[in-house]
């Protein structure tokens, strides 16, 4: 089975500015999106306030890794259309977080807690990977 929105014609920005709303719309004070040396979205970086204080976060876009994806499917897809399917993924899962926070689920900065940012750019995810984040065993 092929990646979902493999065959998507949905516009790049099309899909980031439902992220943008979605953001906005769920509390997001600050929201910026990041580009490559070719001007590609590389990621969506968003500031939301939380009990402790204004926090960030990155939403990264691996659309290299979504490249991968379809060429180890035997996909044929080119880079444009990658970025397409790794966008459109992106928007449909934030909608989903939002679906839960809407129901009382989750609090935004937990849902994204992951995602959180250092203010170096170095996400919560990133920081623990490279072992600069210890939880103990267990």
């Amino acid at each position: 089975m092929a990646i979902k929105n493999y065959t998507s014609g949905v516009d790049v920005y099309t899909s980031l500015g439902e992220i943008q709303g979605a953001l906005a719309a769920h509390g997001a004070r600050q929201i910026m999106v990041e580009y490559d040396d070719q001007g590609r979205p590389t990621g969506v970086a968003f500031a939301i306030d939380t009990p402790p204080g204004r926090r960030g976060f990155m939403l990264p876009a691996n659309i290299d890794g979504v490249c991968q994806v379809l060429q180890r499917q035997k996909v044929k897809a080119d880079l444009a259309q990658a970025e397409r399917t790794g966008w459109r993924n992106i928007r449909d899962w934030v909608l989903a977080q939002m679906a839960i926070i809407e129901a009382g689920m989750v609090s935004m900065d937990e849902v994204f807690l992951p995602y959180m940012t250092d203010g170096r750019g170095n996400t919560l995810y990133q920081l623990y990977q490279g072992g600069q984040l210890a939880l103990g065993e267990g």
